[in-house]
């Protein structure tokens, strides 16, 4: 499984790549969301050290889960919001 879908959880721990990529995915809501959905249930300690291994395996220097929130990802974001602009350049 690549890519984790909202609310469906795995059903077994995910390792390597696929943890990386469902911690990715689910830390902007926090450790324990995503400890749920990466299959860890509340054990933070094991989803912290598989991840931090994960990590590691793929030469990713990652203290703390939101270090996975790329600036990328922050962009995405921004686009989300109202434009506020004249309908046409004469309205300048």
């Amino acid at each position: 499984m690549r890519l984790q879908i909202l609310n469906m959880a795995s059903s077994t721990p995910l390792k390597g790549t696929d943890l990386v990529d469902c911690a990715k995915a689910n830390a902007k809501q926090g450790i324990e969301t995503a400890a749920f959905q990466c299959g860890y249930g509340d054990d933070l300690n094991t989803f912290a050290r598989e991840l931090r291994q994960a990590c590691e395996e793929m030469n990713l220097q990652v203290s703390e889960l939101n270090e996975l929130i790329t600036n990328q990802d922050m962009m995405l974001n921004i686009g989300t919001g109202e434009i506020v602009a004249p309908d046409t350049p004469a309205d300048l």
